[in-house]
């Protein structure tokens, strides 16, 4: 199961990164098929160095490790109840336990 979620994982990490490059591709040739630099089209994908800060902007959208930083501050203190999945916690526990029990009382 762990190895099929890493899979999933990567495999949802090389799509986003081809979609982002087709976008940028796809903004080149426009802007190659028009002959001229039009400010109102934005590059997809972007990055500014400024000192040894590094800045990347996404479809227009600046982010910056700070605005990371903030928002997982944010949610830490939120740090709201979430019935379903304290419900699946518990769940998966007892199956386990007695998964557990079943297969020590098969082994002996």
């Amino acid at each position: 199961m762990k190895i099929f979620m890493l899979k999933s994982l990567c495999l949802t990490a090389l799509l986003l990164i081809a979609v982002l490059t087709g976008m940028q591709l796809a903004n080149n040739g426009i802007q190659k098929m028009k002959g001229y630099d039009d400010p109102n089209l934005e590059t997809a994908v972007s990055f500014h160095e400024k000192g040894s800060q590094v800045r990347a902007t996404i479809l227009g959208n600046d982010i910056s490790s700070h605005d990371i930083a903030a928002k997982k501050k944010k949610l830490e203190e939120i740090s709201a109840f979430n019935f379903f999945s304290s419900m699946g916690k518990k769940m998966s526990d007892g199956i386990s336990g007695a998964s557990e029990k079943l297969i020590h009382l098969i082994a002996d």
